[in-house]
């Protein structure tokens, strides 16, 4: 079985836009701790945000919220 990302979905097409325009993202995980980057990539069980650089790879799991960050 392979899981596909829901393209229709509002979330899915939110972090397109802010994938597509380079924004930085701030991304609240469960451990209280937060990650800022901007995305670099999706798929139905992950997240990658490139944080100054180097990739980050954060299951969708371990996430509570995320913002864009205005430039």
């Amino acid at each position: 079985m392979t899981l596909e990302l829901e393209a229709g979905l509002p979330s899915t097409r939110l972090l397109q836009t802010y994938m597509r325009e380079k924004q930085t993202i701030a991304v609240k995980l469960v451990t209280g701790d937060t990650v800022t980057g901007t995305l670099a990539w999706q798929d139905p069980q992950c997240i990658c945000l490139d944080v100054d650089g180097e990739l980050t790879v954060l299951w969708r799991s371990a996430l509570v919220s995320l913002k864009g960050i205005a430039s």
